[in-house]
C-alpha cells in the first residue's frame, strides 16, 4: 500500500521589476526564460499558483489535491479543523535587486471585512545580504496618522520610517499592520499566512518598460498600518551549532533554525501538524522508514503530519528552517 512520505515539489518563479538572480547563483535554481525571479515560490497552494509534487508516486499531484484527499494525515488534525482544504502557509525565496515598495498587509479582521478569507502576518529570515544591505521594518519614532499622510505627500516618508541594517542569519517578524520593505542585496526566506494581499504605499517613482507607474493603496494601507512605535524590530536569538532553536512562534507559524553538521534525529510525535524542512544553506537527506529523500539549498519538504520521525544526514554544515502551525 503507498503511504505518505516527504513530499518535494517544483518551485514556482516570479518575474518581478525589482527582482534578482540569487536563487540561481547560490542554489542552482533555473527561472528561464523570465529576466530575473524576485520571488520563487517554494510552497504554495495560493490561488492558481499551486505547488506540484516533484518526487515518488504522488509526483503530478498539487498541493490542494493532497490536503483534499489526505487530510488531517497531512496536515494534521487541529490544522484541518481550522483550515480545511486551504494549505494555511505561502513560503518563498524574495530575492531584491532593487528596493521592493513601501508596503503594508492587513490583519485577518480587516481582509475578512473587504471578502478576503484571511490577512497576512509573515516573517523573514535572511538568506544572504551584500554588504550595507538595509530594510525597512516600522516607524523610528511615534508618529500621528496626519502626520504619515503629510510626510506621503511630501515624498518624505523615508524620514519616519525604521531602516535596519542587515546580514545572513538575521530574523525580522512582519506581523500584519507593519510597514516594511527590503532593500537591493538581500535574498530572504519568507514565511507567511496564505494570502497575496499587500497595500503598496510608495513605489519610489518607479516605471515599468512601458512607462506605467505601479498602483498605490493609500487608502486602503492607512486603514491597515499599526502607527505604533516599538523599541526593537529585529528578533534576537542565540544561535547554536546542532541544536535547533526557536525564531519565531507566532500565531499562524512556529519556526526554528536547525543548524547541524552531524545526523539528527526528528520526533514529530507531539506535533499535531505538518512540518516544512526548507534548506536555506549546504545539503542533506531526509530519511524516513521507506526511504531517503535529498533536500538541496533553496527547497523545501513536507513532512506529513502522520509521519512521526524522521533522521537528517547532512551533507557539510547545512542550516534549514523547520516550520509548523503551533
Amino acid at each position: 500500500m503507498n503511504t505518505l512520505y516527504p513530499l518535494k515539489f517544483t518551485p514556482i518563479f516570479k518575474d518581478k521589476i525589482w527582482g534578482g538572480r540569487k536563487v540561481k547563483t547560490l542554489f542552482g535554481q533555473d527561472f528561464a526564460p523570465l529576466r530575473n525571479c524576485g520571488e520563487s515560490w517554494v510552497l504554495s497552494a495560493y490561488g492558481d499558483e499551486i505547488s506540484v509534487v516533484s518526487n515518488g508516486f504522488l509526483a503530478g499531484n498539487d498541493l490542494s489535491e493532497l490536503v483534499e484527499v489526505f487530510m488531517g494525515d497531512l496536515v494534521g488534525e487541529k490544522v484541518y479543523q481550522q483550515s480545511g482544504e486551504v494549505f494555511p502557509l505561502l513560503i518563498k525565496l524574495v530575492d531584491a535587486n532593487d528596493w521592493l515598495s513601501i508596503q503594508v498587509h492587513p490583519d485577518d479582521a480587516m481582509a475578512q471585512r473587504l471578502g478576503h478569507p484571511n490577512g497576512k502576518t509573515e516573517m523573514w529570515y535572511v538568506v544572504d545580504a551584500d554588504a550595507n544591505s538595509e530594510l525597512i521594518s516600522g516607524f523610528n519614532r511615534e508618529i500621528t496618522k496626519e502626520e504619515y499622510l503629510r510626510c506621503l505627500e511630501n515624498k518624505t516618508l523615508k524620514s519616519i520610517l525604521n531602516f535596519e541594517k542587515v546580514r545572513a542569519g538575521d530574523v525580522f517578524n512582519m506581523p500584519a499592520g507593519r510597514v516594511h520593505a527590503m532593500g537591493p542585496g538581500i535574498l530572504i526566506a519568507e514565511i507567511q499566512q496564505t494570502s497575496d494581499l499587500t497595500y503598496r504605499i510608495y513605489d519610489f517613482d518607479r516605471v515599468d518598460e512601458k512607462g506605467m507607474t505601479r498602483e498605490l493603496h493609500t487608502d486602503l494601507a492607512l486603514q491597515a498600518i499599526d502607527f505604533r512605535h516599538y523599541d526593537s524590530y529585529r528578533t534576537e536569538y542565540d544561535p547554536a551549532f546542532n541544536k535547533t532553536v526557536n525564531l519565531v512562534t507566532a500565531q499562524y507559524f512556529s519556526t526554528s533554525l536547525i543548524h547541524f553538521g552531524t545526523p539528527v534525529v526528528k520526533d514529530y510525535s507531539g506535533i499535531d501538524s505538518f512540518v516544512v524542512l526548507f534548506c536555506v544553506a549546504g545539503a542533506c537527506d531526509v530519511e524516513y522508514e521507506g526511504g531517503s529523500e535529498e533536500l538541496k539549498g533553496g527547497e523545501v519538504v513536507l513532512v506529513p503530519a502522520a509521519m512521526e520521525q524522521v533522521k537528517l544526514i547532512p551533507g557539510g554544515e547545512t542550516k534549514l528552517l523547520e516550520i509548523y502551525v503551533p
